[in-house]
C-alpha cells in the first residue's frame, strides 16, 4: 500500500516519507504530548495526517 494512503506509518516509513532521520523522529515521538504518536503495545506508530500538519507548522526540528 502506498505511504500516502496509510493512516499510520512506522518510524522507518515516516523517516523515508519526510527526510527526517530515524533517531530524530524517535526523539520527537518520545516527547510529552506528541500529537502524532500512537502506541500499539510497545510499538510506536506515526499518525500520518497529524505528522504532516506538524511538519507544515514547524520551522525548526
Amino acid at each position: 500500500m502506498p505511504v500516502h494512503l496509510k493512516m499510520t506509518l512506522t518510524i522507518k516509513e515516516a523517516a523515508a516519507y519526510s527526510n527526517i532521520g530515524i533517531n530524530r523522529l524517535d526523539a520527537l515521538l518520545r516527547a510529552p504530548n506528541c500529537p502524532f504518536v500512537l502506541f500499539v503495545g510497545t510499538k510506536k506508530l506515526v499518525k500520518r495526517k497529524e505528522f504532516e500538519e506538524f511538519i507544515s507548522k514547524t520551522l525548526i526540528i
